[in-house]
């Protein structure tokens, strides 16, 4: 086939095929870079889920319930009111990460029983048994919140992206080689956070929310704050 272009008639069939080549070679070029280019932005925090801090009054009107047969609800509050707490919200009992930061956790237990300071976690929700599958790596009472209220005031979900995060695979070598095993049971992708809150008004006193699947927070850090606790005095001991 001929085609006229400046009063020169040219023959397509036979147009340099390197032509061609190169066009495809742009397309694959183009293609990767941009893929290239979600791979970085995923790997910032870019498209992270923004947090909200909480406040104490926030905290404190949270329902919680007991795991017992007969349940019992109460306020949020119950828990630091007199001594202040250490609290986790888990984020799923059965993920081996979550099982690694209650273990960390769970090591501060003898320094935070000297200070007088309890340890709490909070599950959104309770399927078979889960829960009871947790406990050995978590040394404290645990409680549910089905209301998800310890995970907001915003609450911040991480879906598929986490998997190409380069964070969230160093977090899941490090576990696995500290011998943590899990399931993949339940809610996972509303994210969770650890809390120290002091005793009374003494308000938050370190609020760590889970950025990215396996985002611990810092023992070092937990134990600095139970130390800022000025536990509550009754009047009867005041005399």
């Amino acid at each position: 086939m001929r085609i006229e272009r400046g009063g020169q008639r040219e023959d397509i069939g036979h147009m340099d095929p390197s032509f061609f080549t190169m066009g495809m070679w742009s397309i694959g070029a183009g293609a990767l870079g941009a893929a290239a280019l979600a791979l970085l932005l995923a790997n910032t925090d870019v498209f992270l889920s923004k947090s909200q801090k909480a406040t104490l009054e926030y905290l404190e009107d949270i329902d919680l319930k007991t795991l017992e047969k007969e349940p019992r609800t109460f306020k949020a509050k119950e828990l630091w009111e007199k001594n202040g707490a250490v609290i986790m919200a888990v984020r799923r009992p059965g993920c081996f990460l979550c099982r690694e930061e209650a273990a960390d956790l769970s090591s501060l237990k003898p320094k935070l029983d000297e200070l007088g300071v309890p340890l709490y976690a909070v599950v959104k929700e309770q399927i078979r048994t889960e829960v009871q599958d947790f406990q050995p790596y978590f040394k404290g009472e645990i409680f549910l919140d089905e209301k998800k209220k310890f995970y907001g005031p915003q609450r911040r979900k991480m879906m598929f992206m986490g998997f190409v995060r380069l964070g969230v695979w160093y977090n899941f070598f490090r576990a696995r080689n500290g011998g943590f095993s899990g399931n993949l049971e339940g809610e996972g992708f509303i994210l969770g956070g650890v809390f120290v809150v002091g005793s009374g008004k003494q308000g938050i006193l370190l609020e760590h929310r889970e950025k990215e699947f396996g985002d611990k927070v810092n023992p070092v850090s937990v134990l600095e704050a139970a130390r800022k606790i000025q536990p509550q005095t009754s009047a009867a001991e005041t005399k």
